[in-house]
């Protein structure tokens, strides 16, 4: 087969085309350059060194960095105070995983629902979410402080104060105390995923269930609840990178305390990476930890991925 005639225009066309983009992609690649040169400083390196660290006795000052092998991680295998923290995290993941979301959901659905002043229900549900997780702390101190603070002395002022607790100071009411808080703060940033999910299901479903005799709750449980899984999968993912990776309540309200009863992995990183001054042994749990939300995340994704409906 003859082979088709190409012009030398054509072929010199084609050549000034791949010149012209050669040179964009170079203006392209020296734009990039400077935020990779910075992403390079303060993530990638930091990171492997990290890697590095996590095998030696480093205190985070001095520059005798030891190397002791795999000692960091037997610790970690044997302590029971990882193992302490390691359950408060999980506990503290999975309630805050599930009473997110349901409050998110039954957030939205107000939201959703409601004829008159909508975008008032919608700013007040999502005002906490613009608190830091110092401040957040802070005002919640306020509240569940046992000597004056606004919950006890409203008890007190209705003659309920022989019921009043040390909410931060009881290790049977401080969990509680931080998931609760917790779940104020970011609820309102879950309800806005979920109301974008709910707005985008056409109204002709619900509609059509009703006719054929659904009520609301089946209604919600049958359209609703599966056509809303895909919020759910991202809700539910941040959700819980968000809550294995807390920190800002507990030292703020608890200090981990009392005693150990609130200390998570990522207190326990802080603790003893800055105040035990062990670098090394710190950065071991922080890879540790990397790990654990890597490999529940993975998880995570596949089995609520399975769930999800495509209108």
């Amino acid at each position: 087969m003859a082979m088709p005639y190409v012009s030398e225009e054509k072929k010199a066309l084609s050549a000034s085309v791949a010149k012209r983009r050669r040179k964009w992609q170079s203006y392209a690649l020296l734009f990039i350059l400077p935020s990779f040169i910075l992403y390079a400083l303060f993530v990638i390196v930091p990171t492997a060194s990290s890697a590095y660290l996590s095998f030696t006795s480093w205190d985070g000052v001095s520059s005798d960095i030891r190397y002791i092998g795999f000692a960091n991680f037997e610790e970690i295998w044997h302590s029971e105070r990882v193992h302490n923290a390691l359950k408060n995290t999980l506990l503290i993941t999975a309630a805050l995983v599930v009473l997110e979301n349901v409050v998110a959901i039954a957030l939205a659905m107000l939201v959703d629902n409601v004829r008159w002043l909508r975008n008032l229900f919608r700013t007040v549900f999502y005002f906490p979410v613009l608190l830091s997780g110092i401040v957040m702390g802070f005002i919640w101190n306020i509240i569940l402080n046992y000597n004056f603070g606004v919950l006890n002395q409203l008890l007190a002022k209705i003659g309920l104060e022989s019921i009043a607790i040390d909410w931060l100071g009881d290790p049977n009411y401080a969990m509680i105390s931080i998931i609760l808080s917790t779940v104020w703060k970011s609820a309102g940033y879950y309800m806005v995923i979920y109301l974008a999910g709910l707005q985008s299901i056409p109204a002709d479903l619900s509609e059509a269930a009703a006719i054929d005799g659904a009520n609301r709750w089946q209604q919600f449980r049958h359209v609703t609840l599966p056509l809303l899984a895909g919020a759910m999968t991202v809700c539910s993912v941040l959700s819980m990178i968000g809550s294995l990776k807390i920190f800002d309540q507990i030292a703020v309200m608890t200090d981990g305390g009392p005693g150990f009863a609130t200390e998570t992995l990522t207190y326990i990183i802080y603790k003893v990476g800055f105040s035990e001054m062990r670098q090394g042994f710190g950065t071991a749990m922080a890879l540790v930890l990397f790990l654990l939300i890597l490999i529940i995340t993975v998880i995570q994704v596949k089995v609520l991925r399975k769930r999800e409906v495509q209108l």
